[in-house]
């Protein structure tokens, strides 16, 4: 037999050979992702040029900005003439920005605990699967505890306030069976008794445990915008998707009710109503009726926000197959059962990011209230801290501070919902 007849059978496996190195790492990413193709590898050299450009005229600005200064003319003479941004005024304002400059400055701890207790309050609604639903009970009690906090006063008005939601509840379940309409309106009819007979039942308890009240006229910063988005957000959710079924609804009057009320506030701006809050809504009211300009604005917003999100999820539930509503009917659940077990999360899981857009705008929208002489942080950046003879013309750092605070909380928002989707999507594609 010649040796080229002969067989060659390996008795042991070689070890592993490392990927080429253009098939690994950061090279295979820059060349799938940079250089991919010659009008790829133009665009990212482009945009580099672009962006060394844009950080090469702005790095002088950061590098020689001064943190330490009572003026921007002592700023301006402290850098001699070069470039060079004037933050002092962040480290002299910033308890304005954030707070107002009406806000009791040794009272700062309490807004500051409110927020603090916002993350653990949403914790076990953003992250239901992986928290333990105990945690729900503090996050249905955060909305009085976070009032008290801010506002002050003594603790029975949160409290009464409360038992007056517990009420509503209770008339809604005992209800539940005989109607789902008939059973929200009674629990609202029966929350609204309550609170009105709570400013006779709650006298008594006005003087145990109050702490120093805050009117809202000394709130400002961007404590408002915090407290206007998180509030307006939650109510419009629950009454958006109300007013998109009711929408949908066989009902003629409940219908053209729920019709008339989204065409109308979408085809209204929301500047319009914020002037209507804060001038003509107090000529609907009894003579000496003090009505809470905050609470003016947050009922406007949410009706605003609520006619939106009302549209988007009402094309979540036009995007689900018929097929779904019969599926709900073949298995002999009520137009209750379907929509909470069947319709309704599959009609939200489509209209996430819809939303979540809404919820996006809304919070940035807030900013509109410094029109009707709120002072939130861009009422006090238009406000006391440009009018003063100190900062007069210090543009760029108090509009760019402002603009950062909006967008690390925007962004969140923004990577959250993605974060849902992915949780949610089950095709598994």
């Amino acid at each position: 037999m010649s040796r080229e007849q002969l067989s060659f059978v390996r008795s042991h496996m070689l070890p592993e050979a490392p990927p080429p190195t253009a098939e690994t790492g950061a090279i295979k990413w820059l060349r799938e992702n940079l250089f991919s193709s010659p009008a790829n590898t133009l665009l990212t050299l482009v945009s580099a040029y672009v962006i060394f450009k844009i950080v090469m005229g702005a790095a002088p600005w950061f590098i020689n900005g001064i943190w330490d200064s009572p003026s921007l003319t002592a700023c301006r003479e402290i850098l001699g003439g070069k470039v060079g941004g004037c933050f002092a005024v962040l480290t002299e304002r910033w308890n304005q920005l954030l707070f107002g400059f009406k806000y009791p400055p040794e009272l700062y701890w309490r807004p500051t605990l409110a927020f603090v207790l916002l993350f653990v309050a949403v914790a076990p609604v953003l992250f239901i699967k992986y928290l333990p639903r105990k945690l729900l009970v503090f996050t249905g009690l955060y909305p009085f505890i976070a009032f008290w906090l801010i506002w002050g006063g003594p603790i029975a008005t949160p409290v009464f306030a409360l038992l007056g939601v517990l009420v509503g509840i209770f008339v809604y379940f005992r209800l539940l069976r005989t109607s789902a309409g008939v059973a929200v309106i009674a629990g609202f009819l029966a929350a609204l008794v309550f609170w009105i007979l709570s400013g006779y039942l709650k006298a008594p308890f006005d003087g145990f445990l109050a702490m120093e009240a805050v009117a809202s006229r000394d709130m400002g910063g961007f404590m408002i915008n915090l407290m206007l988005g998180v509030v307006c957000v939650s109510l419009s959710l629950p009454i958006g998707i109300l007013l998109a079924l009711g929408r949908q609804s066989s009902m003629p009057i409940i219908k053209w009710i729920c019709v008339v009320f989204i065409e109308f506030i979408r085809g209204v701006p929301l500047i319009t109503l914020l002037f209507v809050a804060n001038v003509v809504l107090a000529y609907f009211l009894p003579p000496g009726t003090n009505f809470d300009l905050i609470l003016r604005v947050i009922i406007m917003i949410t009706m605003f926000s609520s006619a939106y999100i009302a549209e988007v999820i009402r094309g979540g539930l036009a995007a689900l197959p018929r097929g779904q509503y019969e599926a709900a009917d073949s298995l002999g659940l009520d137009y209750a059962q379907s929509m909470q077990l069947i319709i309704l999360p599959q009609a939200l899981k489509i209209s996430i990011p819809g939303i979540v857009n809404v919820a996006v705008g809304l919070f940035k929208d807030t900013t509109l209230v410094s029109v009707i002489s709120m002072f939130d942080i861009v009422g006090m950046i238009r406000g006391p801290i440009l009018a003063s003879p100190e900062w007069n013309g210090v543009y760029w750092e108090v509009f760019g501070f402002a603009c950062v605070l909006f967008f690390i909380t925007c962004y969140g928002i923004s990577q959250y919902s993605q974060w849902l989707e992915r949780q949610l999507q089950t095709d598994h594609r």
